[in-house]
């Protein structure tokens, strides 16, 4: 049976049921536990590349080597001993994007949930136009609407499990006519359901800001926009700022990347974990603390625990220990990390 609003107003939904948003807990905004993000045309090619060897990781986090398997991920039996992990180290949450046109999973992502105690939040909507089922093309902007409010009130992806935040909806630059509609949609899903909105924003500085002009054009609540991937996008403070101002929220969500090579848009450099501080810093000082929230998105094999990379517990492990030496408040550090996700994650 569906849920009604009133069912939903104040909780926040996981793929376990309802919660009251004080139990959610220290909580990751943006990752990826069972996953395929190869394109359609990388699933198609008969060679996938040989079989991951950590002896070559560094090359191919570089770009240097074609891994088509490090893309693609759905070992149950390992996503339960890395969000083990995760919990070990003080994660109890985790909002999960693997959306349409990246296979998602919900009974699987129950699964793990019912394994380790930890909670986990589903997303729901379509990723960017090449990933998009082709039947989609034909589809209108009411359709993508009741799409997602089915997938938050009765169950996704032919499951009864339910998803808990719309998105990552995917954009791209140029932005298509395609995600437009899909995006359009997302925004109706959201003023009938009080959910919460992430944004999968093209790789272009000026991006995120149409995304944030696009939504409140169409009357959305920016407050609750989650823009994501800001530490591959943008990296001059004006614009950061200026795309604070709107009022939405700004997530890092790339921490783990050491590297300041990215491989998927050459003319930028990707920062570090340091730099992703003090671009948080200086939001906080600007007053948009409350617009900040952390996480790795995870989607890549070698970025996994079991495979030598840093796991969904690298934030707790050692990006918060980071925060207090460089003089983030405990307060600070539980708003981002804590209170805003609660905040975002209770329908309204």
């Amino acid at each position: 049976m569906p849920l009604s609003r009133d069912a939903l107003r104040g909780k926040i939904q996981t793929v376990a049921g309802l919660i009251e948003p004080g139990d959610l807990g220290p909580t990751l905004m943006h990752e990826h536990l069972l996953w395929d993000i190869r394109t359609p045309s990388m699933q198609a090619d008969p060679d996938q590349g040989p079989p991951l060897c950590p002896c070559e990781y560094f090359d191919i986090n570089y770009g240097a080597v074609k891994a088509p398997n490090n893309l693609v991920f759905f070992d149950r039996d390992v996503a339960i001993a890395e969000v083990a992990r995760m919990k070990d180290a003080g994660g109890q949450a985790i909002v999960e994007l693997s959306v349409g046109g990246l296979k998602p999973d919900p009974e699987g992502l129950a699964a793990i949930s019912r394994e380790t105690g930890v909670h986990i939040v589903m997303g729901s909507g379509h990723y960017v136009d090449e990933y998009q089922d082709p039947a989609n093309r034909d589809r209108s902007v009411d359709s993508f609407a009741r799409e997602i409010v089915a997938q938050l009130v009765e169950g996704a992806w032919d499951t009864d499990v339910r998803a808990g935040i719309i998105g990552e909806i995917g954009c791209q630059s140029p932005w298509t006519d395609l995600e437009k509609r899909v995006m359009a949609g997302a925004l109706i899903a959201q003023r009938e359901t009080g959910a919460a909105l992430n944004v999968h924003p093209g790789r272009d500085e000026d991006q995120p800001q149409e995304v944030a002009d696009f939504v409140r054009a169409h009357g959305g609540d920016t407050s609750r926009l989650i823009i994501s991937h800001i530490d591959r996008t943008i990296a001059d403070y004006d614009k950061l700022l200026r795309l604070a101002d709107t009022g939405c929220v700004i997530e890092f969500d790339l921490f783990g990347q050491e590297q300041s090579l990215y491989a998927l848009n050459l003319r930028f450099d990707m920062p570090n974990d340091a730099i992703r501080l003090r671009m948080i810093r200086r939001l906080i000082e600007r007053g948009h603390l409350d617009q900040v929230v952390i996480s790795h998105d995870i989607c890549y094999r070698s970025r996994l625990q079991e495979f030598g990379g840093h796991g969904y517990g690298h934030i707790f492990r050692n990006v918060l220990p980071l925060m207090r030496r460089r003089d983030f408040s405990e307060a600070e550090i539980q708003r981002i990390i804590v209170e805003t996700p609660a905040r975002l994650l209770a329908f309204v």
